[in-house]
């Protein structure tokens, strides 16, 4: 298609170009009909294990080190800050309470992180919740409309049905309009979600003169759910995507939460099972430099900004793509295109806000699409959560977004307008008409300038693979190819691929060999 590369050229030291990769078959172009199954993990390799240093011990960091380390490497996995997790990394504060990076859900839809759980043993932290999806009625505060998908029905008649059945929100008229909309992505198929990639989403609807209610009244809170960005801005393949996935699979759209903080619940048990097979992670470990070799590209060691250096075999960045350009050496830049196109890539900036009341709020145990001009998503954590429950008082967790004017004022401004919007949400507990008025206890506000790369339209060819033109250094993240975008499962399968292009190297020989007088670190396995 026009807006995805076929093989992506490669600039050589000469100036000459030369043919380097093409697209992943865990791309766009897997959606298909029905359930999409997890990605194989890499084989066990026939080699001996390789020492890998893998930056960043976010959920792609931490899954390219699992299955490495089963693989029969020997993975070492550094970590900045002072807890796991990156982008669902979570803090506890002097009463014991969590606060999170944001509101983390996960869907039927998410092979590669439900096998993960599997893997780990820890599937029962995963509280599901019914079948639907819940929005906020715009014109009628308090009040709710559902989207319920029955049980007994395949996809994707249960996702029809439930369509069919939510007669508050849209028409009957404007239902008929957006399935016709739709017909060509179901006909067309993958090609045809890859090339509206060129496309936001208001430009699609408007393309296929889908009424602007159809946004108003459901997309501008998924969108921002998706990405925490609006309609205007999103491409639209992200939103064909998530609807490919919800209509296809009969549960793809029904949601669990964790019982828990994610780190705790889901990292420890990862960096536990890294550990157990060979591996390492270490905390407080921030890379400063990837320091190249005199007389190629390759990487030669990671310096970290203790002044330790550290030498392996091979190297993976599983940073953000907003830090990985940080440290990216300018030589990379400038003599292959590959990296020089992540200069178009770049976070979006979320805010996640938490509220803990005096009292209950509601007994909804779901995830709730608030339709406000300032929030996207939010739960009772109280309710939805095990480990943040209280039978008594309510904790709400927030998104705000989009946070692209907010990032920068104070967290008190950013509860203020929070505590605003709830007198629409919760009308009975705030505001001048309130009947049982609730008292706001405590707040914590978390700002991530940039989290997940931000899905604006025409980014697909500047997502890079997660192997390089660099022998020995390859890459994880969201930001990387693979068909989940900007999810969790995105950076789970990420980092999956990853390890198989590390195993992949090592099967073919071409990790480079150390040079005279030079080996591999003896020992990795610091522990944390």
């Amino acid at each position: 298609m026009a807006f995805l590369p076929s093989p992506t050229l490669v600039r050589s030291r000469a100036g000459r170009h030369r043919r380097f990769h093409h697209r992943h078959p865990f791309h766009l172009r897997a959606l298909r009909l029905g359930a999409l199954p997890p990605a194989p993990p890499p084989a066990p390799s026939n080699h001996p294990g390789k020492r890998v240093v893998i930056a960043g011990a976010g959920l792609a960091g931490l899954s390219c080190a699992k299955y490495l380390a089963e693989a029969g490497h020997v993975p070492l996995v550094l970590e900045s800050r002072d807890v796991l997790g990156g982008k669902v990394a979570a803090w506890r504060d002097a009463d014991g309470d969590w606060y999170e990076t944001g509101l983390h859900v996960f869907f039927g839809a998410y092979p590669n992180t439900l096998q993960l759980f599997r893997e780990l043993g820890i599937e029962d932290r995963l509280q599901w919740k019914e079948h639907s999806m819940i929005f906020n009625m715009r014109a009628r505060p308090g009040e709710y409309s559902r989207f319920d998908f029955p049980g007994f029905l395949p996809a994707p008649l249960n996702g029809i049905v439930a369509i069919l059945g939510n007669n508050e929100m849209l028409s009957w008229e404007e239902k008929l309009r957006f399935a016709a909309g739709l017909l060509p992505a179901i006909i067309k198929g993958p090609a045809y979600v890859e090339e509206c990639d060129r496309y936001t989403w208001t430009e699609w609807l408007r393309l296929h003169k889908i009424p602007e209610r159809v946004n108003e009244e459901v997309f501008i809170a998924m969108s921002k759910a998706l990405n925490f960005i609006n309609p205007d801005e999103i491409s639209a393949s992200v939103v064909l995507v998530a609807l490919n996935r919800f209509l296809q699979e009969k549960n793809g759209s029904k949601m669990a939460f964790l019982d828990g903080a994610p780190p705790e619940r889901l990292c420890a048990p990862l960096a536990e099972a890294i550990q157990a097979a060979g591996g390492a992670v270490r905390t407080g470990q921030r890379v400063a430099e990837i320091v190249l070799h005199e007389h190629d590209d390759s990487v030669q060691e990671l310096r970290l900004a203790s002044g330790e250096r550290l030498t392996a075999d091979a190297y993976v960045s599983a940073v953000p793509v907003d830090v990985f350009k940080l440290l990216m050496p300018s030589r990379w830049r400038q003599m292959h295109d590959f990296f020089a196109r992540m200069d178009h890539l770049q976070g979006v900036p979320v805010i996640n806000v938490h509220l803990w009341f005096d009292r209950k709020l509601t007994d909804i145990d779901h995830l709730l699409f608030s339709r406000s001009p300032l929030l996207s998503v939010y739960a009772d954590m109280s309710n939805t959560c095990r480990g943040y429950a209280d039978a008594q008082r309510s904790m709400l967790e927030l998104v705000f977004a989009p946070a692209k004017d907010w990032i920068r004022r104070s967290d008190e401004d950013i509860v203020e307008a929070t505590m605003r919007e709830l007198q629409t949400l919760f009308p009975q507990h705030f505001g001048a008409a309130a009947q049982h008025k609730a008292q706001l206890r405590k707040y914590h506000v978390v700002k991530t300038p940039r989290s997940v790369y931000k899905t604006t339209k025409g980014l697909q060819p500047f997502r890079p693979t997660q192997h390089t033109p660099i022998g020995n250094f390859f890459l994880a993240g969201d930001y990387t190819q693979q068909m989940y975008l900007a999810s969790m499962e995105g950076a789970v399968l990420s980092g999956k691929l990853a390890a198989q292009a590390v195993c992949d190297a090592v099967e073919r020989g071409d990790l480079p060999l150390p040079r005279a007088g030079e080996t591999a670190n003896p020992d990795l396995t610091v522990k944390v």
